[in-house]
């Protein structure tokens, strides 16, 4: 069934190697700049291995999202999978989820880069400066995505490319410097609960990647350009978090302990100057990944609209940027007066839940979707059948079933809020 575009007015503008780029700024974020010493801390020189297998784990879901989306056209991602599948409650309940774990996703960043500003203004993260700050990233984010989803994704690729540089570096100066009886991958015997730890931690620094097809209404030919651009994005991804996680065993002795592990270590061979462009790093690696949720989370807000969800104000799209301005807005506002008020930490709770439950709702609906549009030109067919949508949902399960009670509870109250909200449809 050829899947007509569900936003009309909104411009076709993104081309394929600004997907990709799009994809690689939702994914590596801030946390790789302390992922090599969180991960040392559980695993030793053993966490250089688990970083190369949580790439490959994550690869299962990658490819169920990369399938599903090599299906459709229209925008919602997640939500458009599970109610093609499983009907629109199922599917309202995941594109709900997904939205506010968004919501949450831009306070809190917004947050992070105050406290990321602090390395070169100490204050920072109070006052008038940290509102400052917050309010004038996400406003400028907002302006961006307003003007037109073609500037939206320029700023999100340059942000790619800024975020890129200082890893690239400090890989390839590092790698003249690695002790390799450090990086050595073996050590003590590991515990169970350290596995656990770490499964939760690595795998979800590779999160990030279900947001893409959220705009898929707004790229060039998303059937065969959004495929793409994951495949691209967990190979690029793996590969850069292999090596840094190589180079700093190799050159920072102590790693698990350090609280700023590259920036440290980059001091150790190279110098304050590549130190202070690792800090630099991490703040554009954080308004990489702001960016990109500014993007994607009024996307799914205006396929839930356009789907009769909410006023029918929020579906709009404006005449001349083609973008739809009023759901940019509102997710700015919302996103404003949760980090202000520091009340995004509660929404924060449902990130691993939510995630969690649109892995499992793409990969169940992609063993739906493959009998149904498997047979489509250009569609893509995954080697085995259904064994790697099975794999994926294993994988989910046994990630939910890390999961904290809190995480669980906050997740059943949004569901049950969600449920509600579904009845008043349109």
């Amino acid at each position: 069934m050829e899947q007509s575009d569900t936003s009309p007015g909104t411009l076709r503008a993104v081309s394929r190697w600004q997907i990709v780029g799009l994809s690689i700024n939702d994914v590596i974020g801030s946390g790789i700049y302390l992922l090599p010493a969180a991960a040392a801390a559980l695993l030793g020189p053993a966490s250089l291995w688990a970083v190369l297998l949580a790439g490959f784990a994550v690869s299962l879901l990658v490819l169920c999202y990369a399938q599903a989306a090599s299906y459709f056209d229209g925008p919602g991602g997640g939500y458009l999978y599970a109610r093609e599948a499983f009907g629109p409650f199922v599917g309202f309940e995941v594109g709900w989820m997904l939205l506010l774990t968004r919501i949450a996703t831009a306070a809190a960043l917004a947050n992070g880069l105050a406290e990321a500003v602090t390395h070169f203004w100490p204050a920072a993260d109070t006052g008038w400066a940290r509102v400052s700050i917050v309010a004038g990233s996400l406003g400028l984010l907002v302006a961006i995505n307003i003007i037109g989803v073609r500037a939206a994704a320029n700023a999100g690729v340059l942000l790619a490319i800024g975020k890129l540089v200082p890893l690239v570096l400090f890989v390839a100066i590092g790698a003249f410097h690695v002790d390799a009886s450090l990086a050595a991958p073996a050590g003590a015997p590991l515990s169970v609960r350290s596995l656990g730890e770490a499964a939760l931690l690595l795998l979800f620094a590779y999160a990030g990647f279900e947001n893409l097809p959220a705009a898929a209404g707004e790229y060039r030919n998303p059937r065969r350009d959004v495929p793409f651009a994951l495949l691209t994005m967990i190979a690029t991804v793996t590969l850069v978090y292999v090596s840094v996680q190589w180079v700093a065993l190799g050159t920072l002795p102590g790693l698990a302990g350090s609280s700023t592990p590259l920036a440290e270590a980059a001091s150790r061979f190279s110098g304050e100057g590549l130190a202070l462009l690792m800090t630099v790093g991490a703040s554009i690696s954080i308004l990489g990944t702001s960016s990109n949720t500014v993007l994607m989370a009024p996307r799914y807000l205006l396929a839930l609209a356009q789907d009769g969800y909410g006023p029918r104000w929020l579906g709009a799209i404006h005449p001349r940027f083609r973008t739809p301005v009023t759901a940019i807005v509102l997710i700015g506002v919302i996103s404003l007066a949760l980090a202000l008020s520091g009340s995004f930490v509660q929404l924060a709770l449902l990130s691993v839940v939510s995630r969690l439950c649109t892995y499992l709702g793409t990969a169940g609906s992609v063993l739906v979707l493959r009998h149904r549009h498997g047979d489509r030109d250009g569609a893509l067919r995954l080697p085995g059948g259904p064994l790697i949508p099975l794999a994926a949902i294993a994988l989910s399960i046994g990630l939910l079933a890390s999961a904290q009670v809190a995480n669980l509870i906050a997740a059943a109250i949004a569901l049950v809020i969600g449920a509600v909200i579904y009845r008043l449809r349109r």
